[in-house]
């Protein structure tokens, strides 16, 4: 098994490029034949889909493209109740942490005598979340997404995702999108599914705004699209970074560096470390526990550790923590002696784990902060979902009429420096 191996010091700064570029080329290499998908679902809405449906994933031509509320039925009594109450845990507390973020419905602030500002908060009218469903079944996406998105009190909640051959959605996902408040969920998949929300199909109304990660055909599809619809936060393949020093047990490094790997082939994982030792020890670790996965996974953490991820040496633990930002991975998780100095240095990451008794698993499922992520390097200027993110505001301005006076000559004088005769007009004329 071969794992990348990189001494920063000494990679030049096309090979950094290429490092950071991360699966954004294979997106890039896709566009054209993503196009042509838009293209055929603006055309023939309903057809397309199940044309589609059909080749992308043996569906039934003749399928029904909306869940019936009897399908969501079956899917809850089909349900071990051991999976059941574990949806039920981590839903009640990924809806806890995401109640905290709901703003008050309006604020205002005196700014001077007689004159108020402030937001009023209003939730969307209609968001479409895309759970994938491509390299396993995401019951812990859609609630990820559908929760946030219900806390903020969004009208209309619609769900895409991918059916089986027989034209079912996995079960878990109906149970969590029920326990979620959602049951508007649609069997479609891949870059013509982010079409039908963003266009309409004769089944599909379109929504103001989509949300969800997928392949790198979705997230072509997104930015073909993104004049039609708001289509949030850039997620895409999996991406992730621990940062270790000589302090870190290699097979904890290991295991929480394949968690994101096991995702997808074009998914990134990277151990940054300033101990040689220690990426001699994990390196071992990792050949060793991948031998023993099942597939697909053994093949997807294989083809990221010699494609996208690796190791990268560095000269110190500052110097670790400065190639993470330039990074800006989804994922991070410093495994070092003082974490939380090291988190200090840390500007740019979709989630910080700190320490080795919190790995990337329990943060994807059930601690209550969102696992949907930026990817692709921005997490340099996004977060992860929130209910902000279902959310937008207006500004709220009422004056009294000895504001008015106050404020008039400043703004006579601005406007006339700037031109603008009306907006002067419109102050001195006013009586």
């Amino acid at each position: 098994m071969k794992i990348n191996r990189y001494i920063w010091k000494k990679m030049d700064s096309r090979d950094r490029e290429t490092l950071y570029s991360r699966s954004e080329t294979d997106i890039r290499d896709v566009s054209e034949s993503v196009a042509k998908i838009i293209q055929d679902v603006r055309e023939t809405g309903d057809q397309a889909l199940l044309a589609y449906n059909h080749k992308f994933d043996g569906t039934p031509v003749d399928m029904n493209i909306r869940v019936s509320p009897e399908e969501f039925d079956k899917a809850e009594a089909s349900l071990d109740p051991e999976l059941k109450e574990a949806l039920e845990y981590s839903i009640d507390n990924v809806r806890r942490f995401h109640q905290t973020q709901k703003p008050e419905a309006m604020s205002m602030v005196e700014i001077q005598p007689g004159l108020l500002a402030g937001e009023k908060a209003i939730p969307l009218d209609s968001v479409g979340l895309y759970v994938p469903r491509g390299r396993g079944n995401f019951p812990s996406m859609l609630y990820m997404l559908a929760v946030p998105a219900v806390v903020a009190g969004v009208k209309r909640v619609c769900v895409v995702t991918p059916p089986d051959k027989e034209g079912n959605v996995d079960p878990a996902c109906l149970y969590a999108a029920r326990l979620c408040g959602v049951e508007e969920v649609y069997k479609v998949g891949g870059p013509q599914a982010i079409a039908a929300l963003a266009l309409g199909t004769e089944t599909i109304s379109p929504v103001h705004k989509l949300s969800g990660p997928g392949s790198m055909y979705v997230a072509a599809a997104k930015r073909l699209l993104y004049s039609q619809v708001d289509v949030g936060l850039p997620a895409g393949p999996s991406e992730s970074i621990v940062i270790a020093d000589d302090s870190a047990d290699p097979r904890k490094v290991a295991l929480d560096l394949m968690i994101e790997a096991e995702h997808g082939s074009d998914s990134a994982a990277l151990l940054i470390t300033d101990s040689k030792a220690c990426a001699d020890a994990c390196e071992q670790q990792i050949i060793s526990l991948t031998m023993a996965l099942p597939e697909p996974r053994k093949t997807f953490v294989q083809d990221v550790m010699k494609g996208y991820g690796g190791i990268i040496l560095t000269d110190s633990v500052e110097e670790s923590a400065e190639v993470a930002n330039l990074f800006a991975t989804e994922h991070l998780q410093i495994q070092t002696r003082e974490p939380f100095q090291v988190m200090n240095l840390i500007r740019h990451a979709g989630e910080i784990l700190i320490g080795e008794h919190t790995p990337f698993s329990i943060a994807n499922y059930a601690v209550g902060p969102n696992a949907v992520l930026p990817t692709g390097g921005n997490a340099r200027t996004w977060s992860a979902v929130s209910v902000r993110d279902f959310i937008k505001y207006s500004s709220v301005i009422c004056a009294d009429e000895t504001a008015l006076k106050t404020m008039s000559p400043k703004v006579e004088c601005l406007a006339e420096y700037e031109g603008f005769t009306t907006h002067g007009d419109a102050l001195k004329k006013r009586s």
